[in-house]
């Protein structure tokens, strides 16, 4: 056996993975993919961290090997920019499949020790900011809002009396 490769011990594999991977939001897709590497060819973090390989994640996956890829650091490598996405011949959102994957991480206690406490810390972030966010334009919707409503009662005391007795009159 070449230097650096390991046999497959097809006892430790789980035929089930692809299939339980499958049924997860955002892993559907994970059938179409033979894995040309085209993924790999245009992966910012396959260039800064070279044992980074999507193309080795999705073989790892069709071949079952479950506990090698839900365990390893390099499911949280990714930085979903979707350039695999957009590079893949076979249309898979491997950006996806590397969601359910973390998902699945997460849910099966395989996940790093540290990186529930920073996945509950980025979400915190994100809630907060879209808090933010969301009070920032309700803020500016309601100012337009009165705004145009005393643009409005402007306009109507502008027009007299008269002008409102007619209108209510039709």
């Amino acid at each position: 056996m070449p230097e650096g490769l390991e046999a497959l011990e097809v006892s430790k594999l789980d035929p089930t993975f692809c299939d339980e991977l499958a049924s997860q939001p955002g892993g559907e897709q994970i059938r179409r993919c033979f894995a040309c590497g085209t993924c790999v060819a245009g992966c910012p973090v396959s260039e800064v961290a070279p044992e980074y390989s999507p193309r080795k994640i999705v073989r790892q996956i069709l071949f079952g090997m479950r506990e090698e890829v839900l365990s390893s650091p390099l499911i949280w490598y990714c930085l979903t920019c979707y350039r695999c996405t957009a590079r893949c011949p076979q249309g898979v959102n491997f950006t996806d499949v590397m969601r359910a994957l973390r998902y699945m991480a997460l849910k099966g206690n395989h996940a790093p020790p540290d990186v529930l406490e920073k996945v509950t810390e980025i979400d915190r972030e994100l809630q907060e900011e879209r808090a933010k966010r969301i009070e920032s334009v309700f803020q500016q919707e309601l100012a337009a809002f009165v705004k145009r409503r005393a643009s409005a009662e402007d306009e109507s005391s502008a027009n007299g009396p008269e002008d409102e007795e007619e209108a209510d009159g039709e």
